[in-house]
């Protein structure tokens, strides 16, 4: 992995203009994401962005992993990814949607797979939403906001 960086790891644009469309919603109280990666390099990228835009992360390396944590630790926010040992993405998000205890949890697949009928699977097996790697931050933090419905700014 010579010179592999980080902050390579999310897009951005080329020019050094202002990158959001609309401001960043303040985090009102403490909210915990599950971040589920089997890339040690991803978790921590994808961790130190959630961590720095205000929220509380915890990370799991496979789909038992993150079952375990996520019915523990009752996440507001699965961030999944699918291709990983042992259990898959599809499979944990699966069993975390037929739980009683994490059932209410918004689950977020990230994969590098565009493949629509990959987006439809995760749709149809109860994920809300879909990001593709690398995961812009334009995309990751108004799609949380959503999810947690955030008092959303509106664009101007």
């Amino acid at each position: 992995m010579d010179g592999f960086q980080i902050s390579k790891f999310f897009k951005r644009p080329a020019d050094k203009v202002e990158r959001r469309a609309r401001p960043r919603v303040p985090i009102q109280g403490e909210y915990t994401v599950l971040v589920v990666d089997d890339s040690r390099t991803v978790l921590h990228a994808v961790t130190t962005v959630l961590e720095q835009g205000g929220y509380k992360t915890l990370s799991a390396v496979d789909g038992d992993e993150a079952i375990n944590l996520a019915r523990q630790e009752t996440p507001d926010v699965i961030l999944m990814d699918v291709i990983m040992p042992g259990m898959n993405g599809f499979q944990a998000t699966r069993i975390l949607n037929k739980d009683p205890i994490t059932k209410n949890i918004p689950i977020v697949i990230i994969s590098s797979s565009e493949q629509p009928t990959e987006q439809a699977w995760c749709r149809r097996l109860g994920a809300r939403a879909f990001l593709s790697k690398p995961i812009q931050r334009g995309e990751l933090f108004p799609c949380l906001e959503e999810l947690l419905e955030l008092n959303m700014v509106p664009l101007i």
